[in-house]
């Protein structure tokens, strides 16, 4: 929608001064949150599907795009508006690049009369010209869009490219009175377009034009705890079911439903405008042949979730039969009567009378359903840069897996799960089914060995199969005893396919690789299997040198693992997300105690105005807490299919601390502590002199916080502190565990060790004062 207007306006780029209510703009959109859609205020963001090539590059603040006749790019603000010229704010400000040569564009603000969902919608725009093709800052005070009501805003729509070509946006904010930016443009009051424009309202998806559809995955169920611990689906909406399923497991992009009577479960989708875009929404199934479920589409005319119009169908009514296997079934919008597809908020399942299967959810384009694409774990990377071969002193066999509980040099060998592997006719056999959190191990001494005449030499890895996994040389702790803690004290990881040799047959690890005191090592690890595939080694020996022609990859730096404060007499309390409505409890008992603790936090979470974590975090850092990295969405980093997946939950976690408490951080604790090399790569590479945290004081409150015996979490506590554990992990998930943190600080205390903050205990230059 276009506002009437014929006269010329000018707008600097030094507004007025602001109403005291603010002391700096407010940031609409740096574009850190575009990978789900959303501004840095939560609300939704998009173009119409027409700015070809569109691109965000979030750490330069901008968006990128090919502008057409009708290309058109909106975001939106939270339900029911944002009242910006009431809380002080004049304006709107943005930076910008057009294409030379003396472009304009319009800009459309959408207000209400008041601040309510319902409220009607109206808009006035202004076309800014003069844009030179270099960098510019535009100010547009609220007063200069006629009739706008700059206390009900709905939107803004960036419109009316004048030129084909490259645009970039910048950040965009709402003004406070500062007049930031070097130069000015001309705003002109738009004329009457004689083409009607679209009105974007909140919370929906644009259609695209013919041809330009792509499919919208709802949820490829790529992790555990992103469904049963965040509730998050693809979207980085709600999703759940109603706490009565026997169990719900995810598994190779994939969820099992187990029902008890009358369970159900939902996925939230926003508001998705489908008409005339998806025809429905399909997904895999497996489910015995005489399984039955109900398939609800919720929809409101008002995109307002939380009183919707149902439309139900069961099974049977769409045609599906099963018969135990996996099949692609399809949900046409088309089959139910009378629904609204323009304004689509979820979908529920419910009436399963057995357990039931479901492969990735997704809108489909047209009338045909298709399987949605799931990424495969990629090939290990082949090396870019080589070393020098070496020659060490002697060879030696470590195991040739001739014995089931013991290796070659007489030592245990063994795994977390006698499931996952099998020691027949001289060969282990791995079958991990992708699980990154197992490993296995070969033991090189009852206590510690000393390798460093071993450092010119390589561990030779005779395998067939897959080398997606990380080979790890283990350290013990100082005092070479394994009851104490931590033992290990660390490891480092190396890539295995990294290393291997082109015919996947043998692997050749510098031992100078393993960047640990190779003085004290203890044994190798096999872990971080990424894929379903099978690994099958025949021989793990020390051999002096490689064959002639094998080309030595360079090391890649990993992050340090911790399990342990270094500075003496310290002990640290390192406290992983949880229930928000439990957070002041924590607050008040580390505050009662005078401790300083560390808060790892997902970043999803943050990202989500509902749940207030942003301000119980701010409160925690205002009360000297530190705040660090936890990943994105909570998955078993090690486990995703590739360094993109690894990147993307690192890039949005980094990104979610900045936007939301300004904290940027070189600490790191792993979902579930899982590791290996590929994560300790890119930690390093993403963040200098980064730190990767896991603990050696377990309260195991996801054991026992919701057991009948949720007094051994005190139990775990105190066995880890008599081993000299002095690096806790907790979560604030549970009432219970809640309850006992004053006792766990009051032992902790006992021990005389003084309590402080991760980064304290770990001795960085760059911490507080102790």
């Amino acid at each position: 929608m276009l506002a009437l207007g014929s006269s010329v306006l000018a707008v600097t780029l030094l507004a007025s001064g602001a109403q005291a209510a603010c002391s700096s703009n407010l940031v609409i959109d740096d574009y850190s949150g575009s990978s789900s859609n959303t501004n840095s205020l939560g609300g939704w963001t998009s173009d119409d599907g027409s700015c070809t090539t569109l691109r965000a590059d979030p750490p330069n603040e901008k968006i990128t795009f090919e502008a057409s006749a009708n290309c058109y790019f909106y975001t939106t603000f939270p339900a029911p508006c944002q009242q910006a010229s009431a809380d002080g704010y004049d304006g709107l400000t943005f930076s910008i690049k057009a294409p030379a040569g003396g472009s304009s564009m319009i800009v459309e603000i959408q207000t209400t009369d008041e601040c309510s969902a319902n409220a009607a919608l109206k808009s006035s725009s202004f076309a800014v010209s003069s844009l030179t093709g270099n960098a510019q800052t535009v100010n547009i005070p609220f007063a200069q869009w006629a009739g706008a009501n700059a206390a009900s805003i709905k939107a803004f729509v960036f419109q009316g490219f004048s030129n084909s070509g490259t645009w970039e946006i910048g950040p965009t904010s709402f003004s406070c009175g500062d007049g930031s930016g070097d130069s000015s443009v001309t705003a002109t009051s738009a004329s009457q377009s004689s083409t009607p424009q679209t009105s974007i309202s909140a919370s929906t998806t644009p259609s695209a034009p013919p041809g330009e559809c792509t499919d919208l995955l709802i949820d490829d169920w790529s992790s555990q705890s992103r469904l049963t611990f965040l509730f998050y689906n693809a979207l980085l909406l709600p999703t759940s079911d109603d706490g009565s399923m026997r169990s719900v497991v995810v598994s190779n992009n994939r969820v099992t439903f187990t029902p008890s009577d009358g369970s159900y479960f939902y996925s939230k989708v926003g508001c998705i405008s489908a008409t005339n875009r998806y025809g429905g929404i399909g997904m895999y199934i497996n489910a015995p042949a005489d399984a039955t479920l109900q398939v609800e589409i919720q929809t409101s005319d008002s995109c307002n979730s939380a009183a919707p119009t149902s439309s139900s169908l069961s099974s049977t009514q769409l045609g599906w039969t099963f018969d135990g296997t996996e099949k692609y079934y399809s949900i046409p919008f088309s089959r139910f009567s009378g629904l609204d597809t323009g304004h689509v908020t979820a979908i529920l399942f419910s009436g399963l009378n057995q357990a039931i299967t479901f492969g990735p959810m997704a809108f489909y384009c047209g009338s045909t359903g298709s399987p949605y694409p799931i990424v495969s774990p990629s090939q290990p990377a082949t090396p870019t840069s080589t070393v020098p071969a070496t020659t060490g002193p002697t060879s030696f066999v470590i195991d040739a897996f001739a014995d089931p509980n013991a290796n070659a040099l007489g030592f245990w060998h063994g795994g977390d799960d006698l499931a996952t592997y099998s020691i027949s006719g001289g060969s282990i056999t791995f079958s991990m089914n992708g699980n990154a959190d197992l490993s296995w191990y070969t033991q090189l001494s009852g206590s510690c060995a000393d390798f460093t005449a071993n450092d010119n030499s390589y561990v030779h890895i005779a395998y067939t199969g897959s080398a997606s996994f990380s080979v790890a040389l283990q350290q013990h702790n100082p005092s070479c005893d394994a009851t104490v803690a931590p033992y290990p004290q660390t490891w480092d990881d190396v890539e295995a396919g990294r290393y291997s040799n082109s015919a996947n047959t043998d692997i050749y690890i510098p031992m100078s690789h393993f960047n640990i005191d190779r003085s004290k090592a203890i044994g190798l690890a096999f872990k971080g299997f990424y894929t379903s595939a099978t690994t099958t080694v025949s021989k793990i020996e020390v051999v002096r040198t490689v064959p002639i022609g094998f080309s030595v990859p360079s090391k890649i730096e990993t992050a340090p693992l911790y399990f342990a404060c270094t500075r003496p007499n310290s002990f640290a309390f390192a406290i992983d997300d949880g229930d928000p409505a439990l957070a002041q409890q924590v607050l008040q008992a580390v505050n009662e105690a005078d401790i300083k603790v560390t808060f790892f936090t997902v970043g999803a979470p943050l990202l989500d105005s509902s749940n207030n974590l942003t301000n119980v975090y701010k409160a925690m850092l205002g009360r000297g807490h530190q705040m660090a990295y936890h990943s994105f969405t909570h998955p078993p980093m090690e486990g995703l299919p590739d360094i993109a997946a690894i990147d993307s939950e690192l890039t949005q976690s980094i990104d979610a601390l900045q936007k939301t408490i300004n904290v940027r951080s070189k600490y790191f604790r792993p979902p579930f502590g899982t590791e290996g090399a590929r994560i300790r790569q890119r930690l390093a590479a993403m963040i200098p002199d980064s730190k990767f945290i896991n603990w050696n004081v377990d309260v195991e409150d996801y054991l026992w916080a919701l057991s009948s015996t949720p007094e051994k979490q005190l139990e775990a506590f105190q066995r880890d502190l008599a081993r000299g554990g002095n690096l806790v992990v907790m979560h604030y998930l549970y009432p219970t565990t809640v309850q006992y943190l004053p006792q766990f600080i009051a032992l902790a205390k006992a021990t005389g060790k003084r309590l402080m903050r991760v980064d304290q205990c770990l001795e960085d230059l760059e911490a507080p004062a102790v």
